[in-house]
């Protein structure tokens, strides 16, 4: 029997998780909840551009809660803890890629007794923070002894993605650095990242110092650069560079860091991707060391990636390929050290 999942919101993610679900042999689409308005009562597929799949897309949450179904793939723009409560405490298993990517530390005594009350798990997950931040630096220490720092880092071109809204009120692309210098970033992503950084620095035995640092740098437009969002004048924000570390003594031994631009011209300081270009990367400093360089997560052009952006089908489809692995676990909040190791699948007609 197909295990049924309910995909919660339909942005860039939901999109490519509902590609991701069709295409599983162990999954069926068994629900779906949207914002707005005017995708209520419209095919889910139609919606994605995938024709007609037969699952209607509905924004009654009492409803889907009381859904039969095993997953929620739970993808809004931001999380709504005590939904997630309900969902678990309904029997449903979550996997997200908004938060939960390791809960030591942290207060998650109200979602565990969601679990226990619905015999669920939640499980946090995506790419960055995900596989690149905790997954793929814990799978390349393995290759190294006498460890002394790892790196993850992003390189992207904003101008590739298609959500003007968030670039321009959450992000904060386009506005003055004293308005940018205030971005909620910083926090907001700092709490995803922060987890993928202790989960790294608990399994590999860091004696981590109790506060760890972040650092914002922005450049600025020195010409107007065309953007999702419009014109960026000159002077206004174009590029931005957020840093997290864990040190150890104040020396860095965990670093994690965002590289976003709209572009590589035009830009004080002249910021730029270097040879290899927008890429994402992993680096552990050991006996031997290690530097792992993922390309193919981003689209080969602005026009590319503002139809169908790589990047963002890698999170869906981390989150997708986690859903038989995490129904099948222990109730309760797990990482991704607590579940084997989670694979995709074949393509359809290549699968058993």
């Amino acid at each position: 029997m197909a295990l049924r999942v309910i995909q919660w919101a339909t942005g860039g993610v939901g999109r490519a998780a509902i590609e991701g679900v069709q295409a599983h042999p162990e999954l069926e689409l068994a629900g779906c909840w949207v914002h707005s308005e005017d995708k209520v009562g419209r095919d889910v597929g139609e919606i994605c551009g995938l024709g007609p799949i037969g699952v209607t897309a509905s924004a009654d949450v009492d409803a889907l809660v009381a859904m039969d179904a095993d997953c929620v793939l739970y993808s809004p723009v931001m999380p709504d803890p005590a939904l997630v409560e309900r969902l678990l405490a309904s029997g449903k298993n979550v996997v997200t890629p908004l938060n939960w990517f390791y809960s030591r530390g942290r207060d998650v005594a109200s979602l565990e007794a969601a679990c226990r009350a619905g015999n669920s798990t939640l499980h946090g997950t995506g790419i960055h923070p995900g596989g690149i931040t905790e997954r793929f630096p814990l799978m390349v220490s393995a290759l190294s002894s006498a460890i002394t720092h790892v790196r993850a880092e992003e390189f992207s071109d904003i101008r590739t993605y298609g959500a003007p809204a968030v670039i321009s009120d959450i992000m904060l692309f386009g506005k003055t650095p004293e308005a940018a210098a205030e971005s909620p970033m910083v926090q907001f992503l700092g709490q995803g990242f922060l987890q993928s950084m202790d989960m790294v620095a608990d399994e590999l035995g860091f004696a981590v110092d109790p506060q760890p640092r972040s650092r914002h740098e922005v450049a600025v437009a020195t010409r107007p650069i065309e953007s999702p969002i419009g014109e960026i004048a000159a002077g206004l924000v174009a590029a931005q560079r957020f840093t997290w570390e864990h040190t150890v003594g104040g020396v860095p031994v965990i670093t994690v860091r965002v590289n976003w631009f709209m572009g590589e011209e035009h830009l004080d300081p002249p910021w730029g991707f270097g040879p290899e270009g927008e890429r994402f990367e992993v680096e552990v400093s050991g006996d031997p060391s290690s530097h792992v360089t993922f390309h193919g997560w981003h689209p080969e052009s602005i026009a590319a990636g503002l139809e169908r952006n790589p990047g963002i089908v890698a999170t869906a489809n981390h989150c997708v390929s986690a859903i038989p692995y995490v129904c099948s676990a222990a109730p309760g909040v797990r990482s991704y050290l607590d579940l084997p190791l989670i694979a995709g699948r074949a393509a359809p007609g290549l699968s058993r």
